[in-house]
């Protein structure tokens, strides 16, 4: 098997300010919003919005009405810690940078090198409106 993502999907506080949010998000990162497909699991009191790429989809989720006013944080056990979508080049990440910015996307650091992370890794990190950390990464990798 080769260790190929499917789709994500992450549970909002707010699935329609969500979707607002991510439908300016999605078109930046390559995906095309006439894929995007909207459902309801009722078994599993849930809707969903799903953005669909051929390499993956990621879709976004309404909260169980129980944990409508709980907090997102990432550090909790089961928390997605923050979601990185892999850039081309550290000048894409530039580009999209000022494209994510101009979204009002909560931008967490601007690109920049982390060598904490490894030597050649760049990346701008940002939170969405429920304060999901996201990222934008390129690093060149030997093994690529």
């Amino acid at each position: 098997m080769q260790p190929i993502i499917d789709h994500i999907q992450i549970t909002v506080k707010d699935i329609k300010r969500a979707e607002v949010f991510y439908d300016k998000l999605m078109p930046i990162l390559g995906f095309d919003l006439s894929k995007k497909s909207k459902g309801a699991v009722a078994a599993h009191d849930f809707d969903v919005v799903e953005y669909i790429h051929p390499n993956f989809a990621f879709g976004i989720n309404s909260p169980r009405k129980a944990f409508k006013n709980d907090e997102v944080h990432r550090r909790k056990p089961g928390a997605i810690h923050h979601i990185a979508f892999k850039a081309k080049s550290c000048q894409e990440v530039d580009e999209l940078y000022l494209k994510i910015k101009n979204i009002g996307a909560n931008i967490i650091n601007p690109p920049q090198y982390y060598p904490q992370h490894g030597e050649n890794y760049y990346a701008l990190f940002f939170k969405d409106v429920d304060g999901i950390k996201l990222e934008v990464v390129f690093e060149e990798r030997e093994d690529q």
